[in-house]
């Protein structure tokens, strides 16, 4: 089963919408960088890396050859 970040890539990378797909990625590198300095969030920073991979898959498939 998909999670929902790789359902909302797919359709990105459907539509070849690379601008969104990178916006995602840099709302979610601001969020890692947010969390950092915090206690007791390690799983949260996981879990929106997790997300940025999913993205970065995503526009790697956008990338033009």
């Amino acid at each position: 089963m998909s999670t929902a970040i790789e359902q909302i890539v797919s359709v990105f990378v459907a539509l070849g919408n690379r601008r969104r797909l990178e916006d995602m990625k840099l709302q979610r590198e601001r969020a890692v960088l947010e969390l950092q300095g915090q206690s007791g969030v390690s799983v949260p920073i996981r879990q929106i890396e997790n997300e940025i991979a999913v993205i970065d898959a995503g526009l790697e498939k956008l990338r033009p050859y």
